[in-house]
């Protein structure tokens, strides 16, 4: 399918909706499936990455999935601000938390890979300085970032990058759900899950995710009468709205200032609180139903698992098979001390392991595989972790720009060392920070 039209979509959704339930079935039937609470999507995502177009090609899924889940994520944070059914505490101190917690490991990823490619092992395998740039743009950064990278080297006549980077960032995302589920089942046997408990104590609807009569509630009161408009199309057309003022946002700012592109997500979300404000004042607010947008927020995630695992594209380079497994077990190694360790400290008492284990979904994977992680951990967002995210995300941004931007000028311009040092030094100093300070 090369040329797109609503009928792709059609398609598209009609098959991955038929995987979905193909994985539902899986974690009912199969106890393997329950005993890693492997969610439906994971499983519908990967039988779509084995038979979809990146794979045997037997289903007739289009090349779209991407774009798919880069829209659905905006849906996700755009729901954030209405889901939630009573005043939450304010958050200012968790979010910077979780700044310095995300900042520094970022940093600190970009400084292990620089260090690692340009002190080690070009040393030792004829490979460029800025091989181990490779890592970070694929894990922390995903298929996108490395993309970006891949075509900043390509265009300085290095193609390889464009294919390690992609195969870091496909190992990454393979990495943070299979390493990411071993850890929940080593979270619930320590006891340090703060909404999950030992599986053979866990009630048989989380194990099978299917609830019996007497457990079910409603997904949400009617606020509009049918003879006018559908309550559920009118909280879904809300979310979109405030979903597309999000991808305006984003856009506006990437015309007036080209080098900095806002997520649109990120952006979806601050206008989600603007409107939010707007509603309660005129009184909307009063008619919007957060169960029920909390539920679609579920429906998109589910959708969204799928589309990003099944969008992805294996690729091996076995000439530098060798460095390449290096440095990827290097980054792991770094990245899963990184997230327990520094996350038990940074975190405190914010639900550290649900926010760490989101953490590790994004730095190996996607936001996307935090997210599914975190529907795992977290089943009913308790933890506040995504909207925390979120709104440290804002000034993540910039600094993870200028990384993506600036590391390939300045490794081709024989300050590789220099880019390396720079990261870490600013790492540490941001992690004295919050020494300092207490936070």
């Amino acid at each position: 399918m090369n040329d797109f039209t609503p009928w792709t979509l059609f398609t598209d959704v009609g098959i991955i909706s038929l995987l979905l339930l193909l994985g539902k079935l899986i974690r009912v039937k199969i106890e393997l499936a329950q005993r890693f609470f492997i969610p439906p999507s994971l499983t519908a995502g990967f039988i779509g990455l084995v038979f979809g177009p990146g794979g045997l090609g037997w289903l007739p899924l289009s090349n779209n999935m991407g774009t798919y889940a880069s829209i659905l994520i905006a849906l996700i944070f755009g729901c954030l601000p209405f889901a939630s059914e009573k005043k939450q505490e304010k958050n200012g101190s968790r979010v910077k938390r979780m700044w310095v917690y995300s900042q520094t490991g970022m940093l600190l990823q970009w400084a292990l890979g620089g260090l690692v490619g340009i002190c080690i092992l070009s040393s030792f395998w004829p490979v460029a300085p800025y091989f181990g740039l490779s890592l970070p743009s694929g894990f922390c950064g995903g298929h996108g970032t490395a993309a970006a990278i891949g075509q900043a080297f390509g265009k300085m006549g290095d193609d390889d990058m464009m294919t390690l980077a992609m195969t870091c960032a496909t190992v990454g995302i393979l990495c943070s759900v299979f390493i990411g589920l071993a850890l929940i089942k080593w979270g619930t046997k320590k006891g340090i899950t703060s909404f999950l408990t030992n599986f053979e104590n866990l009630p048989h609807e989380l194990r099978t995710g299917l609830l019996p009569t007497d457990k079910r509630r409603s997904m949400g009161e009617s606020s509009t009468s049918p003879i006018s408009i559908d309550s559920l199309a009118f909280n879904l057309a809300i979310i979109a709205m405030v979903a597309l003022g999000g991808y305006a946002i984003s856009k506006l700012v990437s015309y007036f200032m080209p080098q900095l592109e806002m997520p649109v997500f990120s952006c979806a979300f601050v206008f989600g609180i603007a409107m939010h404000f707007v509603f309660k004042k005129t009184g909307v607010l009063h008619y919007t139903s957060p169960r029920t947008i909390g539920h679609l927020s579920g429906a998109f995630t589910d959708f969204l698992v799928v589309f990003g695992i099944s969008a992805i594209k294996i690729t091996v380079v076995m000439n530098y098979i060798v460095p390449l497994s290096i440095l990827l077990v290097c980054g792991l190694l770094f990245t899963l001390l990184y997230v327990l360790l520094a996350g038990r400290w940074l975190l405190k008492n914010d639900s550290w392991f649900e926010r760490a284990l989101f953490t590790w979904g994004w730095f190996t994977g996607t936001v996307a595989m935090g997210i599914a992680l975190l529907r795992v951990a977290d089943p009913e967002q308790k933890s506040h972790c995504m909207e925390d995210y979120a709104l440290s995300y804002l000034f993540i941004a910039p600094i993870e720009i200028c990384l993506i931007t600036f590391a390939p000028v300045f490794f081709t311009n024989g300050y590789g060392l220099h880019f390396g040092l720079l990261a870490l030094i600013t790492g540490i100093c941001i992690m004295m920070y919050a020494w300092k300070r207490d936070i």
